[in-house]
């Protein structure tokens, strides 16, 4: 890749696109694993989902807006709870997390972890079952754990010495004995982009397992005798589809237990494996079912425990990606058509950054269509940008549209449930897109969209 002043994303000058990127026999065909499970394309041309046409959702909610297919998350909730029969199945809350998506969630019988005060308050406000919850976070505070404890968090993952005695603390204080999990850093190098692998040593999270840390934090607490320590957890990244990884994580994670086991006489009986499990973005994506996922990571932990003499302990996964990004899509509108000398085509819409912040930030890859109508054009390769002052406000860094594309069309991106909202910012003073569930040819705001006079509300200045 070229440098470029105005950064990589901007490197790869001219309008080839990637080695991998084709030009489309129909630029109007939807790829099936990039979008939720009721979007088709009409008779007429438009996109339509959950029964309701995209242009109608524009219309009556505006753009840009991210639109969740209810019954294509609830699918992949009962696909993981059918695969994964055995264990626990959490849904990573960090993902996204409103009210109305913890409700699904619990309907459907999964639990739920959660990663700070605010997700916290999210599940219970949801009247999620607060012993299916399981609270995460390398430095949570005196007021988080006690409101955790006093709710009756069914796990906390323990991430520091300090958070130990913290905990302990306070568990004194109440008269509790919490359950909790030690999460282990477990020198895995996942393949995944740097900002999202969690397991490699120079890491902010868990205990160390080759310095030691993480046998003597479980030594320390089942020496004091004050928390319950139930099992182990690891967690190697997110976005990944090779399992080797999973594979070297739980013979580590197994050996430490059978360590425990050996020095302790206690044989732990949980343990969590994270989750982390990739969805398909682009054509370039392979993602594993989750049949596939559970047949080989169980497969691993009874090989591993085989080996080390250990009874299978209960596992427990947590996906959040899995769940939630595929059954969501951003609808935009196009405000401008730039054509810079024949370099590249600039689609420019009505959001950006401020609802995608992920191209920016891990030079994520992502797929669009036209969704207000079907065209007959010849494809053009475009890159569609927001409307952010910043070069680096990239959408979709190449894709193919019809080269009839215009102010006033709908683009649709899919894949956008995961990590799109959860980390979407007011920058430019840009209000929050709204959520909109559709299901059974209704659809519903659970998140309603930011106005000015939210963003003024905050400014007591």
């Amino acid at each position: 890749m070229r440098a470029h002043e105005a950064g990589a994303l901007h490197g790869d000058l001219g309008n080839r696109g990637p080695a991998w990127l084709r030009t489309p026999e129909d630029v109007n065909a939807l790829v099936p694993q990039l979008w939720p499970r009721t979007v088709t394309r009409t008779d007429a041309g438009g996109l339509e989902i959950g029964g309701v046409s995209v242009a109608d959702l524009a219309a009556d909610y505006g753009t840009p807006a991210y639109l969740l297919d209810e019954e294509d998350l609830r699918a992949r909730c009962r696909d993981f709870a059918a695969a994964f029969a055995e264990a626990d199945v959490y849904y990573a809350g960090k993902s996204f997390i409103c009210k109305a998506v913890v409700r699904v969630i619990d309907e459907e019988g999964l639990f739920l972890d959660v990663c700070s005060g605010g997700e916290l308050a999210v599940a219970l406000a949801a009247g999620f079952p607060p012993e299916r919850i399981g609270f995460h976070g390398n430095n949570k505070s005196v007021s988080e754990l006690r409101r955790a404890l006093e709710a009756g968090v069914g796990r906390i993952i323990v991430d520091s010495f300090h958070e130990i005695a913290r905990l302990s603390e306070l568990a004194t204080e109440l008269n509790k004995r919490p359950g909790v999990l030690l999460r282990v850093t477990v020198g895995v190098e996942a393949h995944t982009h740097e900002f999202i692998a969690t397991a490699h040593e120079d890491q902010k999270f868990g205990f160390s397992l080759a310095g030691g840390a993480a046998f003597a934090a479980a030594a320390q607490i089942l020496d004091e005798g004050v928390l319950d320590l139930r099992g182990l957890h690891s967690h190697i990244g997110s976005q990944i589809f090779d399992t080797s990884g999973f594979e070297v994580a739980a013979r580590r994670i197994l050996e430490l237990q059978a360590q425990i086991r050996d020095a302790r006489g206690v044989e732990l009986p949980e343990l969590d494996l994270g989750g982390g499990f990739g969805i398909a973005y682009t054509t370039q994506d392979d993602p594993s079912t989750p049949g596939d996922l559970a047949k080989r990571i169980n497969k691993i932990v009874e090989s591993e425990c085989e080996l080390a003499s250990l009874r299978k302990p209960h596992l427990s996964i947590e996906p959040g990606r899995a769940i939630v990004g595929p059954a969501v899509f951003t609808l935009y509108e196009v405000g401008t058509v730039k054509d810079v000398d024949g370099i590249r085509t600039y689609v420019s819409v009505d959001g950006g950054m401020s609802d995608n912040i992920r191209t920016a930030l891990y030079d994520a890859s992502y797929s669009a269509t036209m969704a207000n109508r079907r065209s007959d054009a010849e494809p053009l390769l475009a890159r569609v940008v927001g409307k952010h002052c910043e070069s680096g406000d990239i959408v979709v860094k190449d894709e193919f549209l019809p080269s009839d594309v215009q102010p006033g069309d709908l683009i649709a991106v899919p894949g956008t449930g995961a990590y799109c909202r959860s980390m979407a910012s007011n920058y430019n003073h840009v209000p929050r897109p709204p959520v909109v569930a559709v299901r059974d040819g209704a659809a519903r705001v659970i998140v309603r969209r930011e106005t000015e006079d939210d963003l003024l509300a905050l400014d007591v200045g």
